[in-house]
């Protein structure tokens, strides 16, 4: 429990973590990968070049020192990053590392200014906000074990390999101890642990985009270029082939379908790759709700790289109450014949309102960040609650502010 000095002591230094923040968490990343490498494996290499982690641990450290005093205000963005580390494997053990090395980054990026009063204060609060994640991530793990009958990492082999455009590759997975998969709900990823050949063991987060219920999980992975994003797709696109084993985490992940709204009409928006958790939730809706109104839009650079046309093709020909469309943004020659409604390749408002009108839907929508943003902002002016607005990043958490 913080003292009210030390809650005093640590909303005072909002403003300094508002200026230094990702200063501060990239001497903190540094420092970790080199007092502790042995946690290197948990990060995405890829998110530390790009600087995005480190942008959402200062923003997540603003945030939780504004709210300090009222950690239920968080409890949105905790039960996020808790399933993030179940998915990985994250225990209480590696708590007191990352603790060690905030508060001496803390001490060597403030320098004088990080008295004895801030750095106490901040390891109070960092103390009480660890047993938080420790015991939320104690009760998934529990409940993970309750629901597929594992924790921590579980042999899979690879037994279909399938192209769905030129740039996204599904591999379908089996458990190799042939127990029969319980349904994972629609919406929740895993994460895959390989070791590439001569490479460092790599752990990926990939939606699951199959129905949920199936004999097999099936993630579809965009192969990304050059090092260090494209390590693992690069390797599962182009060595891992159907027999070879693999590694995989029960599915985690609160981006899911709610089982309660069926009642109102459902939209799903995907953009890109950010189709696979879409896509479950689309096979779980037709397969649970045949009478729920549904509208799928879909939006691609271009048909090259739109991903499962022939599966969207033939669920649109199976369910009477799927309406589906489709925007490209960057067509190739001949694409614009397959576009409709007065369309310039972007979703906006007169396609809502085209496809929805004024019913009171729900929401759900997932894709490149400025994608998020667009529709975010759609949807407001709409005036849809909050409450029926769902959307995930793929990666570390971004801002919803264009």
């Amino acid at each position: 429990m913080l003292t009210a000095e030390q809650l005093a002591v640590i909303q005072q230094t909002v403003p300094v973590l508002q200026e230094h923040g990702e200063t501060l968490t990239r001497h903190f990343y540094q420092r970790l990968f080199r007092e502790n490498p042995e946690v290197k494996a948990y990060f995405n290499p890829a998110h530390q070049r790009s600087g995005s982690q480190q942008r959402a641990l200062a923003g997540a450290i603003c945030a939780y020192a504004q709210h300090v005093d009222n950690p239920a205000a968080l409890m949105g963005a905790v039960e996020l990053i808790a399933q993030k580390h179940a998915s990985l494997g994250i225990r209480p053990e590696h708590y007191p590392i990352v603790g060690a090395n905030l508060l001496a980054s803390i001490r060597e990026v403030l320098g004088e200014a990080a008295s004895d009063d801030i750095i106490n204060a901040w390891a109070a609060a960092y103390g009480a906000l660890a047993d938080i994640f420790i015991q939320r991530e104690a009760e998934i793990y529990q409940a993970q074990e309750q629901a597929h009958g594992w924790q921590g990492f579980k042999r899979f082999v690879v037994t279909r390999r399938e192209p769905v455009s030129t740039n996204i590759l599904s591999l379908y997975l089996e458990p190799e101890d042939g127990r029969a998969l319980r349904p994972h709900r629609p919406g929740q990823y895993v994460t895959i642990r390989v070791t590439p050949p001569g490479g460092r063991t790599e752990m990926r987060n990939y939606s699951l985009s199959n129905r949920p219920g199936e004999a097999f999980y099936r993630i579809s992975v965009k192969r990304e270029e050059g090092t260090p994003a494209g390590v693992c797709s690069n390797y599962l696109h182009d060595q891992l082939k159907v027999g070879q084993q693999v590694e995989l985490s029960p599915p985690c992940g609160e981006f899911v379908l709610q089982e309660n709204q069926a009642e109102k009409p459902l939209v799903l928006i995907a953009g890109g790759v950010g189709i696979t958790p879409i896509l479950s939730m689309l096979h779980a809706s037709l397969a649970s709700s045949p009478r729920r109104p549904v509208v799928f839009i879909q939006g691609a650079l271009n048909s090259a790289v739109q991903p499962f046309q022939q599966e969207l093709a033939e669920l649109k020909r199976r369910h009477a109450n799927l309406t589906a469309h489709l925007r490209y943004s960057e067509p190739l020659p001949g694409d614009r014949a397959g576009v409709s409604h007065d369309s310039d390749g972007l979703i906006d408002a007169g396609l809502l309102d085209h496809l929805v009108g004024d019913c009171v839907a729900e929401y759900y929508f997932c894709g490149p960040e400025p994608m998020l943003q667009a529709v975010h902002g759609l949807l407001r002016e709409r005036g849809v609650d909050e409450a029926d607005i769902h959307y995930e990043f793929f990666g570390p958490a971004g801002s919803l502010a264009a």
